[in-house]
């Protein structure tokens, strides 16, 4: 099973993600970092890493940025189009730019959870 980590309190990502859930047919687990020392722990991550961008622990291997949307993509029939279109080097370069950037922005937004 794939376990995807992301932030639950950013208006933007919690949209997404509950899109992706109602399509995943329960072979995706989905965690909310928000406060979640438990998903410190098992990423070995800290709270702003977790903030700044999604991981997902796939047979074991943590990865995190754009990468994720393509093990999402591949684990929800209905985007597995977009996982075969994104996987291609050229276009996945800039689906890594373009998630860069926003996840940036989304992090500036969201940054007051740090306390």
């Amino acid at each position: 099973m794939v376990k995807v980590f992301f932030n639950n309190s950013c208006n933007i990502c919690r949209a997404e993600i509950n899109h992706y859930k109602k399509h995943s047919e329960g072979n995706v687990e989905w965690v909310d970092v928000t406060d979640n020392q438990e998903a410190q722990k098992i990423t070995s991550k800290s709270y702003k890493e977790l903030l700044r961008r999604m991981h997902v622990i796939q047979d074991g291997k943590l990865i995190h940025g754009a990468e994720v949307f393509l093990i999402i993509w591949k684990n929800i029939p209905k985007y597995n189009f977009l996982y075969k279109i994104f996987k291609i080097k050229p276009l996945f370069f800039l689906l890594n730019i373009f998630y860069e950037i926003a996840a940036y922005f989304l992090f500036l937004k969201n940054k007051h959870l740090l306390k």
